[in-house]
């Protein structure tokens, strides 16, 4: 009877053994990488202040996005991205230090316990759960959808950043969903607190989205839009006025040949109201612009691109002026070498860069003004 019993009782534990591998999960992916970035650019302008962010360098975030100092040497951004994915769920912790870390988290570099705070090392946290191979749901903060550029040097061909990418948005703290009606096709759409805030300015919410589609393999084209309430809030908790803030942009790359690359990045935009509690026009100002990309790779370790951008901010909208603090407009043209050693993980960008404004812009040597400056230099990024 024992040895019946003991049979019965083996067989069993033998076939809940296998149901249970019939239906196991399969286990999730954890991946961790990174970069780090250090540069030097001499400005042919030579500057007192060693910027090339205009008059004395007082105009912060301007002129150049991170890529700031001129005439000596800078360390850029460390990051530290760790990622899980699993079949239902995938999760980011993103973390970045280093100068460009803190321009790079707008709005969010003085955080609860004030400046130096850890919101200052959060440049991604979020959460997607995968509800089907179709649709997705992302919680958390989160990189912006829009524009053609990304904060992370290893990802663009250009090492300084365009005007598009300075003037924003960089990040959204909310929830998204998105929707793939095929490999060439997906609507996101979502909710966020606000444009480049840690906290939100008011109850109201922001509407993102993005359309995405591909008409032929090789071309992706992005449409992308973000509309939001950025007034500021009074004692009471009620928004003191509205400040409508809204950006529509078009993203589109195509991979002519196995080595010729081009890219379009177009972009319009209007605020309007007590924006951010730094009061504004009761009627709306407008700013927009437009960036073409090239690049060109001669070998695979070898390659060349280049970049013109005009950016129109004469209504004064962002923070984009000349040396007298008024509106301005800006042509820029950057041409920037990819060369790529010790098995990928090192990339050199040498790069020349001319920026001429719409009105006196820059200092020279001299102590006097004049609307351009031109830039050269050179990026190493290490990455992993």
């Amino acid at each position: 009877m024992k040895k019946a019993l003991l049979l019965i009782t083996s067989l069993f534990a033998g076939y809940s053994t296998q149901a249970q591998d019939s239906t196991a999960v399969t286990p999730g992916k954890f991946t961790f990488s990174g970069y780090m970035d250090t540069y030097y650019f001499g400005n042919f302008n030579n500057p007192k202040s060693q910027s090339n962010l205009g008059l004395n360098g007082t105009n912060v975030g301007n002129a150049r996005a991170f890529d700031q100092r001129a005439g000596q040497f800078g360390i850029g951004l460390i990051q530290a991205k760790a990622v899980y994915t699993a079949d239902k769920v995938d999760a980011v912790m993103d973390l970045t230090f280093g100068p460009f870390s803190d321009l790079g988290n707008y709005g969010n570099y003085v955080g609860p316990l004030g400046p130096g705070s850890t919101s200052l090392a959060i440049k991604q946290a979020y959460i997607t759960y995968k509800a089907s191979s179709k649709l997705s749901f992302t919680a958390g903060q989160f990189g912006t959808h829009i524009g053609y550029e990304v904060i992370d040097a290893p990802v663009n061909y250009n090492y300084s950043l365009s005007n598009l990418f300075n003037n924003g948005p960089f990040y959204h703290i909310g929830l998204k969903a998105q929707y793939a009606f095929s490999d060439r096709a997906s609507l996101m759409v979502g909710l966020v607190n606000n444009v480049d805030n840690l906290n939100d300015n008011n109850k109201k919410k922001g509407l993102i989205s993005q359309l995405f589609f591909s008409p032929v393999s090789g071309w992706n084209v992005y449409l992308n839009g973000i509309v939001s309430n950025e007034a500021s809030q009074d004692i009471d908790g009620v928004p003191a006025s509205n400040a409508s803030y809204s950006l529509f942009d078009l993203t589109t790359t195509y991979q002519v040949t196995s080595k010729f690359y081009l890219g379009l990045n177009a972009a319009s935009g209007s605020q309007k109201g007590d924006y951010q509690g730094t009061g504004g026009p009761a009627t709306a100002k407008k700013w927009g612009g437009v960036a073409v990309y090239t690049n060109y790779a001669f070998t695979d370790s070898f390659g060349l691109g280049l970049r013109y951008e005009t950016f129109d901010n004469k209504n004064g909208a962002r923070a984009l002026t000349d040396a007298a603090g008024n509106g301005a407009s800006v042509n820029s043209i950057t041409v920037t070498g990819n060369i790529t050693a010790a098995d990928g993980h090192l990339l050199l960008k040498p790069e020349f860069r001319v920026d001429t404004y719409s009105a006196n812009k820059f200092e020279k040597s001299s102590g006097s003004l004049t609307p351009s400056q031109a830039t050269l230099g050179m990026a190493a990024i290490f990455k992993f």
